[in-house]
């Protein structure tokens, strides 16, 4: 496989803090192929290495050493503004809390990376931005302001924002770590439609019941992967929301 074949590729990937006279070894030679359409959770207690893993996959921080490379893009080399332009044109993220702009209508927030990227006439802009907020199912939400919105959807904003302007993979950091049980197993279940849809989908979750609704879980500890397990039969959410079957197992860290 070539690195055009993965939309992510890391090898040998390390992430040194040096604060003073201590050395912390956040990543530990992290090998990691992701293929476009895999909808990924990653999981791992707090100091593991997760966040420090999904800061150098969203261009947010560089690898120490290793490789990098996001869609076909050698990501090591790039300057800040190189990497901020590879953020806004082939990353979509999503935050645990939605980070919408509270005096800004849902269709405001989703427009914002367009108007960024200056990749489209005005005419497309509202275009794509209506096509965004109806694969969420928010068509008829789009001048609600967030206070307006319940948390469920102020998240669906936040996805539909990521979405907008078609990025190669979508990174979520803990997007049900806000919202309570149904509207959790709502979001997953929005998930993977867009993930039928062909969306590459990376997430971090504490959560063992939010992971079993994705394809693969990969486990970091102590910088390390310890688990990368592609999941046979991911949970399904739609069905677990028409039987109500999420009530009975609950949500929450397994012992």
């Amino acid at each position: 496989m070539n690195n055009k074949e993965a939309v992510i590729r890391t090898s040998g990937v390390t992430k040194i803090y040096d604060s003073g006279e201590i050395q912390v070894e956040a990543l530990r030679g992290i090998n990691l192929v992701i293929k476009p359409g895999e909808l990924v959770a990653i999981m791992g207690a707090s100091g593991s290495g997760k966040s420090t893993m999904l800061n150098i996959l969203g261009c947010l921080d560089y690898p120490s050493g290793g490789d990098y490379h996001l869609d076909g893009i050698h990501i090591n080399n790039l300057d800040r503004d190189q990497l901020a332009d590879i953020r806004n044109k082939k990353i979509g993220f999503v935050f645990q809390g939605f980070n919408l702009l509270a005096r800004t209508s849902a269709f405001e927030n989703v427009e914002l990376p367009l108007l960024y990227s200056r990749r489209q006439e005005i005419g497309d802009l509202e275009q794509l931005t209506r096509q965004a907020l109806e694969r969420v199912g928010l068509g008829d939400r789009t001048h609600h302001f967030p206070n307006q919105l319940s948390g469920g959807q102020q998240q669906r904003v936040a996805i539909a924002r990521a979405l907008v302007n078609h990025p190669a993979i979508v990174l979520a950091d803990e997007p049900t770590g806000n919202l309570d049980t149904r509207t959790s197993i709502e979001i997953m279940a929005t998930f993977q439609e867009l993930n039928r849809q062909g969306i590459t989908i990376i997430l971090v979750t504490h959560e063992h019941d939010i992971a079993d609704y994705c394809k693969r879980i990969i486990e970091f500890r102590d910088g390390h992967i310890i688990r990368d397990q592609e999941v046979a039969h991911p949970r399904d959410a739609h069905r677990d929301l028409e039987t109500g079957q999420f009530q009975i197992s609950g949500l929450g860290e397994r012992p």
